[in-house]
């Protein structure tokens, strides 16, 4: 494993609010809060970006913690350095610049796709309330929760980026936050749409679509 020399990156506390307030209205601007639970879990969201920036650019609270067993394992690496954040770049010993790396290609992939996830989704939903129907269509053909599945592929994406601590603990917290959030969804569901939900739910998942359908022809689940 090669040395990796670089200055100290920290302390950039602007940074870390403007990363903060792009990402944060990134999402807003494809997620569009409106209901309460709308807000708490895009708030929930939100807390964890400021999580991960805070100790991407602000204050390393993991390397320094880790930093004694760390500097055991792996003493070619400057823990300090900025690049070393990314761990699983670091750890695995990839030789490259870690942005260029599997684990950082694989965050894009997950973030991008989650973004879009949700954007597809809100439109899908959208139309469907405006017109006072049951979405159906869209990612929604192939789980009954999209926009919470496209939450958690971006908070994936950041973690396998940047896995810090304190978002690896806020991780299955906001993930129990969203499977909650569905249920009291389904339950809102099933008391205006009836049976017609009901029929929808028995043909497509909640979060987990089925390969067939995601890979095949795809027949739009029965509501009638």
């Amino acid at each position: 494993m090669t040395m990796v020399e670089q200055s100290s990156a920290y302390g950039l506390w602007d940074l870390v609010i403007v990363n903060s307030a792009v990402f944060i209205l990134f999402a807003f601007s494809f997620f569009k809060p409106q209901t309460g639970r709308d807000w708490r879990s895009f708030g929930a969201f939100s807390a964890f970006l400021v999580a991960l920036f805070a100790e991407m650019y602000g204050f390393p609270l993991t390397i320094y913690l880790l930093s004694g067993w760390l500097q055991s394992r792996f003493p070619a690496i400057d823990w300090f350095s900025h690049d070393a954040g990314h761990l699983l770049e670091m750890m695995f010993g990839w030789r490259l610049n870690p942005h260029f790396g599997p684990f950082h290609v694989l965050s894009f992939i997950l973030i991008g796709g989650g973004f879009l996830l949700i954007s597809a989704a809100w439109r899908v939903l959208y139309e469907a309330q405006r017109q006072g129907r049951l979405a159906t269509g869209g990612p929604y053909a192939y789980v009954r929760h999209p926009q919470y599945v496209g939450f958690v592929l971006v908070l994936a994406g950041f973690l396998v980026q940047w896995p810090t601590l304190l978002t690896l603990a806020m991780f299955p917290i906001l993930v129990g936050m969203y499977v909650r959030l569905s249920f009291t969804e389904e339950r809102d569901a099933r008391k205006e749409f009836g049976e017609a939900y009901d029929r929808y739910a028995v043909h497509v998942p909640a979060f987990f679509p089925h390969l067939k359908r995601l890979f095949g022809a795809t027949e739009r689940p029965r509501t009638r």
